[in-house]
């Protein structure tokens, strides 16, 4: 894998997909004063694609994750929309937002988890990037490295024949502890967020993928997900992801896969 930049990398100078008016322009406008009080974002690595569709695939381990990753989205040229809980979509004003701003409601688990894929492909087919969380919640990692991934990236990836672009970020659980419920504005945090290279899945591609490739796939992707991690924290990423599952923990997710 690539050294990552020491420097913050040049953001994208092509923002034709973020320039056109739109309901994240009012998003931006309501996030983006009180989020740069907070926080400063250092990029480092790669650019994100100024267009087409690709599933952005970052670590979890802060509730307030997803308002960051957003916002470096932002910040690199492209709109987020995000696979989320499609319990959210029922909380007052909250769920209003989710739909207006096109995020993506997913059931936990059931017949109604493939409405997911359903939109995901829409979202492709209009060239729109896509943010899954390949743990599909938090991290159980005791030391916040990202865990055992699930497969609803990859499955997206392979099914559309679209990048997987690996993003690590690494601060957040100083504005926001992981299970933490307040925020901790002050004094302002740096977070550093590192951009991959698209993942090569082309192992895994033709026909219909099983789960054991779709395992097999995700355990890659977790594998850059930790290397891009280890790079911000400055410090080796464990040989193996923590796997809930043989720990007698339970898991919750956006995207069970």
């Amino acid at each position: 894998m690539q050294q990552q930049a020491s420097s913050p990398a040049p953001r994208a100078k092509q923002r034709s997909e973020r320039s056109r008016p739109s309901f994240f322009w009012l998003l931006a406008g309501l996030l983006l004063p009180p989020m740069s009080a907070m926080i400063r974002l250092r990029f480092h690595g790669e650019k994100l694609p100024a267009q087409g569709a690709f599933v952005l695939a970052p670590n979890h381990y802060s509730e307030i994750d997803p308002v960051v990753m957003g916002v470096a989205t932002w910040h690199l040229g492209r709109l987020p929309r995000f696979l989320a809980k499609a319990s959210l979509f029922r909380v007052p004003v909250v769920g209003w937002f989710l739909r207006t701003s096109g995020q993506i409601p997913v059931e936990r688990a059931g017949s109604r988890s493939h409405t997911a894929l359903r939109a995901a492909q829409e979202l492709v087919a209009k060239g729109r990037m896509v943010v899954v969380y390949p743990e599909g919640s938090l991290t159980r990692d005791p030391e916040l490295w990202p865990m055992r991934g699930k497969t609803g990236a990859v499955r997206i990836a392979l099914e559309q024949d679209i990048p997987l672009i690996p993003v690590a970020h690494w601060g957040t659980q100083e504005l926001m502890p992981r299970y933490g419920k307040k925020l901790h504005p002050f004094p302002r945090k740096t977070i550093d967020v590192a951009v991959g290279k698209p993942i090569d899945l082309s192992a895994f591609a033709g026909g219909t993928p099983d789960q054991a490739k779709l395992a097999a796939a995700t355990a890659v992707v977790m594998d850059e997900i930790a290397e891009l991690l280890a790079g911000l924290r400055d410090e080796p990423a464990p040989l193996e992801r923590w796997d809930p599952t043989k720990q007698g923990q339970t898991e919750t997710g956006r995207f069970d896969g």
